[in-house]
């Protein structure tokens, strides 16, 4: 069909031109002095719709804009998935020790599986399956490095200047960042004059 249209559409094209431009005919009205460039044009048009829409068909999933603008059948793609985390919550329910570190620093508000990974399987299996440690090397330093697009008041380090190629954890717990100053462990002390 689509070829009968492709072959027969410059004759019907020149057929209707040619009845349009008959000066024979009586109170003939030329409005247009190309008029067979316009429905050249025309006739491109609506096949470069039609085409367009074919393509749409055979490329869009069925699926598309069922539930807004996107494709509806991925819901339930991503719902067969497994579970990857567990979320803190399970995390809390054994490690209740961290909880009490992070409770006393700022990274309370940061979920355990952000730093550690997905852990449903060691939440499933805690006996076998162990989680490798971490190089904070790495980890701290995917919020921590320095970057002006940060607020001003986050702790930021150039962890090149900082560290001195060390791994955060040797100076820093992880769960409490905050190094303890010897002020504290000083200022218990007597001073050299009071006995």
């Amino acid at each position: 069909m689509t070829l009968i249209i492709v072959v027969a559409w410059p004759l019907l094209v020149s057929k209707s031109i040619a009845f349009l431009r008959n000066p024979a005919r009586s109170g003939a009205i030329h409005m247009f002095k190309d008029l067979e460039h316009l429905i050249r044009l025309a006739v491109v048009m609506a096949f470069a719709l039609i085409a367009f829409a074919l393509l749409r068909a055979a490329v869009v999933p069925k699926s598309f804009g069922q539930y807004g603008h996107y494709r509806g059948a991925a819901i339930a793609e991503i719902a067969a998935r497994p579970t990857a985390h567990a979320g803190h919550e399970v995390c809390e329910s054994c490690h209740t020790d961290v909880v009490e570190q992070k409770r006393q620093g700022k990274h309370v508000v940061v979920p355990c599986e952000a730093c550690h990974g997905p852990q449903a399987q060691h939440a499933d299996d805690p006996g076998n399956v162990i989680p490798p440690k971490l190089d904070t090397a790495v980890v701290c330093t995917r919020c921590h490095e320095a970057n002006s697009a940060k607020p001003k008041d986050f702790p930021q380090v150039v962890t090149a200047d900082h560290s001195g190629g060390l791994a955060c954890d040797t100076c820093h717990q992880p769960h409490r960042p905050k190094i303890e100053t010897e002020t504290k462990t000083a200022s218990a002390k007597p001073a050299a004059g009071d006995k």
